[in-house]
């Protein structure tokens, strides 16, 4: 009767000699217990099942003249342990009884909460769980950048409009290989000196032109809004890289982008580049305007053929549907001018993506 009381997490009550309940511990109540016939072996049975039971997480305390209490809990023995350490440092340093009382009863409501939430800390299938939402609501507030938890391979996790950076299956930049040559129709350019202002935005240094220029290619004519700068190129030929290359980002009437890739290659300087240069911002995220004007043409290689290709945006938010022209032929650049743009930007390239079977087409 006693032992089914136990294992169900009850408390079981049998009456006994008085002198039996005056030993000094529940322990020693038991290891005392005279031999005797006749209806006290009745009480030695108990005794010993209470002494089968104490050995198993049982408690036999002492609750009045003539009783013995039996308490059996059914506890992850970690927090038993635990428990009881604590009580025990308590006691040494004088803690009131109700501590005691808790480290003898593991299963107390506030004591069993608390170590409960403490087990489940530890837990490694909980603990993971926080750990992702805080890591989420972290990477929601971190800015992308080139290196770092800001970097690349994290930028489709940093906001939800940047997602198509890492489930996009039309990603930019690719390494250019196995083109289709065909007659593809030579790109229009309509570029004429015009104002501009340099700005270093933080991720690389953008140039803003005035309206008026403009490629016209398929039939579809596409304003230029503004060219950047990537070192080392982010596109790449036939697994070559290049020293730097210039993005020059077109939209038409729809809100289609076009952007010719112009690839640096270390060589004489370039005075259109250096013009840009020359008008370099002190401060990031300041414009500064140009007292002369630019002629964009300068910036074209003498052999206009190029590859074609449909792919995205190689910053975020990683858009795709965007119409890419990479030059064939690349332009010379100085040493000191790449050296220029590297002490601001040692490397700003986004890393090569999968071309997942695209037509690349080229002209010849």
């Amino acid at each position: 009767m006693a032992a089914s009381a136990a294992e169900e997490g009850h408390s079981a009550v049998a009456h006994a000699q008085p002198a039996s309940a005056a030993a000094s511990s529940p322990e020693s109540a038991v290891a005392q217990a005279p031999v005797a016939s006749g209806p006290e072996q009745a009480m030695d049975k108990l005794r010993r099942r209470l002494t089968e039971t104490l050995a198993t997480g049982g408690k036999l305390e002492g609750t009045g003249p003539g009783e013995m209490r039996l308490t059996a809990r059914q506890v992850d023995p970690h927090i038993v342990a635990a428990a009881r350490a604590q009580a025990h440092g308590e006691r040494q340093a004088g803690g009131p009884a109700e501590h005691a009382d808790a480290a003898d009863h593991p299963v107390a409501p506030a004591g069993r909460k608390t170590l409960l939430a403490k087990a489940e800390a530890a837990d490694p299938h909980v603990a993971p769980k926080a750990g992702k939402a805080q890591e989420h609501a972290a990477m929601q507030h971190l800015h992308w950048s080139y290196d770092g938890p800001g970097g690349p391979e994290s930028w489709g996790q940093l906001k939800p409009e940047f997602a198509k950076c890492s489930t996009g299956q039309r990603q930019s930049p690719i390494d250019i290989k196995d083109g289709i040559q065909v007659n593809l129709e030579p790109i229009r350019f309509d570029y004429k000196p015009t104002a501009f202002r340099v700005i270093d935005n933080g991720h690389t240094v953008q140039v803003n032109l005035a309206p008026g220029n403009a490629i016209e290619v398929n039939g579809r004519r596409f304003e230029l809004l503004q060219f950047h700068f990537h070192r080392p190129s982010e596109e790449r030929i036939d697994g070559k890289q290049f020293d730097m290359v210039a993005h020059l980002v077109h939209k038409d009437a729809d809100g289609k982008l076009a952007v010719v890739a112009v690839l640096l290659e270390r060589g004489s300087a370039h005075p259109l580049v250096q013009s840009v240069w020359n008008n370099l911002p002190l401060e990031q995220g300041e414009e500064q305007a140009a007292s002369a004007p630019m002629d964009l043409n300068t910036l074209l290689p003498a052999d206009r053929q190029y590859y074609t290709y449909m792919g995205s945006l190689t910053t975020p938010p990683c858009s795709e549907g965007v119409l890419w022209m990479v030059m064939k032929k690349p332009v010379n650049i100085a040493p000191e001018q790449i050296g220029i743009f590297a002490r601001m930007y040692p490397m700003n390239a986004r890393p090569i993506q999968s071309a997942a079977g695209r037509m690349i087409k080229e002209s010849h």
